[in-house]
């Protein structure tokens, strides 16, 4: 990507999130970047098409964290599990003050979107990851459990920022904690 390219990005992430997406034009996008209108759709061709790359950027973020803080933890089986909870929690005080990204994309876009493809791809992966967890952790049923913390997890990412319930984060992992329990249980 250009070093143009990048500032347009840069730019329409932070636009796209904060204000959301059909509220941003390219002209603010362009001019928040310091390029042209032409500069930015020869990077990206169209706004559809920057929506996209917002998105996979974003993605490409979370997946690096979650990742990293997960294969940090160390414990007894179902810790790393329950692991994405605190990088949920650090991602949510660092990136997600306005609940999760894919799902606003989601409610903003209609329904044959490309950019909508990639938050269903994104929530897919985040969902077998958890399953691949789960497994891992000796879950009778990983699917299950997968699911189950998956909706915890996009619970809390809607509840928090919408200030319905304090601390949603925490308190979606402790539910998680006896979900998990259950589930390792003979």
């Amino acid at each position: 990507m250009t070093p143009a390219g990048a500032r347009v990005l840069e730019a329409a992430s932070r636009l796209f999130y904060d204000l959301g997406i059909r509220a941003v034009g390219v002209e603010a996008i362009a001019e928040q970047a310091g390029v042209t209108k032409k500069t930015l759709y020869d990077c990206f061709g169209s706004k559809d098409d920057l929506i996209v790359a917002y998105l996979r950027a974003r993605d490409g973020l979370w997946r690096s964290m979650l990742v990293k803080h997960v294969n940090g933890q160390e414990g007894p089986p179902g810790e790393r599990i329950l692991a994405t909870f605190g990088a949920l929690r650090e991602w949510s005080t660092e990136r997600n003050r306005r609940g999760c990204a894919f799902i606003n994309a989601s409610v903003e876009l209609a329904e044959d979107h490309p950019a909508r493809e990639v938050a269903r791809d994104q929530k897919a992966w985040f969902l077998a990851f958890l399953e691949d967890l789960a497994r891992e952790g000796g879950a009778r049923a990983p699917a299950d459990l997968a699911a189950a913390v998956l909706i915890l997890h996009e619970g809390a990412c809607i509840a928090g920022p919408m200030g319905s319930v304090d601390d949603a984060v925490r308190r979606a992992e402790a539910v998680a904690a006896v979900l998990v329990e259950q589930s390792l249980d003979a």
